[in-house]
């Protein structure tokens, strides 16, 4: 069963330099750093870096109450900022239709996907290999792993947050 996830515009492009200044180191969980972002309402998030280069944030933005899950890879390089690609999230085999922003931060392109589906939420917590494909095919795929562990973190993280 396809669910569509809902997408918004980054509201701005800082530098990776700048937003990680701006990130303030909550914990680690699950092999995934927890961090909040003052840049997204005091938003907390998880954040892991991959062998194959890319750059993995789930987390909430609480200036717009939704979550998102942001990817950069170095290797990206056809990426548009602000243009809008479809694309597909399969989560060990239930799929969810989603729009990415394209978005850069210090010279890394990088997709931005806003969701308010929390089934969407509890299948990335609950589910082992998000794979992401695009209109041309495979994008990347991302090992869940320690996801659950890291997403309670975010949610008592948050909760600490107020």
């Amino acid at each position: 069963m396809k669910n569509t996830c809902f997408a918004l515009a980054l509201a701005c492009a800082l530098p990776t330099s700048a937003l990680a200044q701006q990130l303030e180191q909550w914990g680690t969980a699950g092999g995934w750093d927890v961090m909040i972002d003052p840049s997204m309402g005091d938003g907390c998030l998880i954040q892991a870096e991959y062998s194959d280069g890319s750059v993995v944030r789930i987390g909430f933005d609480r200036n717009v109450g939704e979550g998102y899950v942001t990817a950069f890879n170095m290797e990206w390089g056809d990426i548009i900022e602000g243009e809008q690609y479809g694309i597909l999230f399969d989560l060990d085999g239930a799929e969810y239709d989603a729009v990415a922003t394209g978005i850069y931060l210090d010279d890394v392109p990088g997709a931005d996907i806003y969701f308010d589906n929390v089934e969407f939420f509890m299948d990335i917590a609950n589910r082992y290999t998000m794979t992401i494909y695009n209109e041309n095919g495979y994008v990347t795929a991302i090992d869940l792993g320690g996801t659950q562990i890291g997403l309670e973190a975010v949610l008592e993280c948050q909760s600490e947050m107020g």
